[in-house]
């Protein structure tokens, strides 16, 4: 152990001035919420949460999906016009939660900005990637529209954009989900907010492009002193990324403190419970003998898109960007093949290809047997072809419909592939369907009492007639997975 020495003497008149000088006051926080209560109709989705935020400080909200973390960051923006939100949320002492829509409008941006969990249904489809970042600068920062443009190149260069002039051009569908995720953040760094709310906003991105983002993102702080509300599930992220982590529970806030502390010595069960959530790989060697049935095989499958071409020939004719090129693989029943790749490398393409949404040239068999070209022909051939093998997409709120029930998303396939279900059996296999990926909890007849029987027949009625909006992002992956299971595809 290292020695201590012998403390250096004090003048008499320094040390009386050392004895009466106050603690220098520690600044107020930029954000300090008390008692936030969120209500949706009769249902109380948030309650009692508070927390404080420093200016430069890393704050992560963590919990399982459903939690509340998401409704939590919407109402501090007043995004939540449906919902009923009561308590305080001072931004310098002014309460964001008492403004007027008009005085949010200053707010939003400038001083709080947001990344969203779904980029596809956060960007506008009617206008181009750079002309919605440009928007934001113009509207903000009063910048003209020259300096807007070359503005916006350089925010999509720093956020690791590929051919960032190229892409500023595109519309959002033509963009990969890691990179539309970019171009989200792109835009909520363009009026460089004193608060950035960022939910899940490495959930698209690949190992090191989410490394490279979250370098940025710090990178800016130590430049602007912006303070970072993060929402996510990654603990891993949050045990290097954030200074504190807050952690909820049914709408409940269960521990908050240091991320050093609460990783080290958690003291609530559900944190512990978090903390041990590791996945464990314990799966069984795949048979991959010459008897083991092929269910899928390509060979030199290419996947092309038209692009306009410069000059006065992009008037009369059209070239090509080859998006896949001479993939070839083979898949065996019970076999796991992952497809690995940088956003934008063709990975979804490649997905699409596959489940026969994409013309391609090539061999693609099913089964043995080919999807019949083009492919968005609805043959009966193709029509059988499509109950064995399903999809789950990137972004579950785009891919589910907003106008059906759950009892519809999950029961449709049901409907086209087993039309020989009755309604009440159908009904069963999508409830069974929610249990699998534990949306719903079915309770044994003879266990329950008549009135517990009731309340989970109620509650089996109410799941199946909410809407996609009324779920949280991860339950709404949760509800395409259950539509893709249901009909139990090879």
């Amino acid at each position: 152990m290292r020695q201590q020495q012998a403390p250096t003497p004090i003048p008499a008149a320094a040390a009386a001035a050392t004895a009466i000088a106050p603690a220098s006051p520690q600044p107020p926080p930029l954000l300090q919420v008390d008692g936030l209560n969120i209500h949706f109709g009769n249902k109380q989705v948030v309650q009692q949460v508070g927390f404080s935020l420093r200016a430069g400080e890393k704050l992560a909200l963590v919990g399982e999906s459903g939690s509340g973390k998401t409704v939590t960051a919407l109402a501090l923006l007043g995004l939540l016009p449906q919902a009923r939100v009561s308590g305080r949320a001072l931004l310098h002492g002014r309460d964001v939660l008492a403004l007027s829509e008009r005085e949010l409008l200053a707010v939003r941006g400038s001083e709080i900005a947001m990344i969203f969990q779904e980029p596809m249904t956060a960007l506008n489809p009617l206008m181009r990637i750079g002309a919605q970042i440009a928007e934001v600068l113009q509207l903000k920062q009063g910048l003209g529209k020259r300096a807007a443009q070359a503005q916006v190149l350089e925010l999509l260069a720093a956020t690791g954009m590929g051919e960032p002039a190229q892409r500023a051009q595109a519309w959002p569908h033509q963009l990969s989900g890691g990179q539309r995720q970019r171009a989200m953040i792109a835009m909520a760094l363009a009026a460089q907010p004193q608060l950035l709310l960022a939910d899940e906003p490495t959930t698209a991105l690949d190992v090191a492009l989410r490394t490279q983002m979250l370098e940025l993102l710090a990178d800016l702080q130590r430049q602007t002193g912006m303070a970072l509300l993060l929402i996510t599930h990654d603990l891993p992220l949050v045990r290097h990324f954030a200074d504190h982590a807050v952690v909820m529970q049914h709408g409940h806030l269960v521990e908050q403190g240091a991320v050093a502390q609460l990783f080290s010595q958690p003291r609530h069960p559900y944190t512990q419970k978090l903390l041990s959530s590791r996945p464990q790989r314990n799966i069984a060697p795949a048979l991959a003998d010459a008897d083991t049935p092929i269910h899928l095989q390509a060979s030199n499958l290419c996947v092309s898109y038209p692009s306009a071409l410069p000059g006065l020939r992009g008037w009369w004719q059209k070239g090509a960007t080859m998006a896949v090129r001479d993939a070839s693989f083979t898949l065996r029943q019970g076999q796991t093949l992952a497809v690995v790749g940088e956003s934008g490398s063709g990975k979804s393409t490649l997905a699409q290809a596959v489940l026969g949404l994409l013309p391609s040239q090539g061999v693609l068999q099913l089964n043995g047997q080919s999807w019949q070209q083009p492919a968005t022909r609805n043959t009966a051939a193709n029509q059988a072809l499509r109950r064995w093998v399903q999809v789950v997409f990137q972004d579950p709120f785009s891919a589910l419909s907003p106008r059906l029930t759950v009892l519809d998303i999950v029961g449709e396939g049901l409907r086209v592939h087993a039309a020989q279900l009755g309604a009440q059996e159908r009904r069963q296999r999508v409830l069974q369907a929610l249990q699998n990926v534990g949306l719903y909890a079915v309770k044994e007849a003879a266990a329950a009492a008549e009135a517990e029987e009731a309340a989970a027949a109620e509650e089996a009625e109410q799941l199946l007639a909410r809407y996609p909006h009324e779920f949280s992002g991860g339950q709404r992956q949760r509800l395409a997975i259950a539509r893709a299971l249901v009909l139990e595809p090879q």
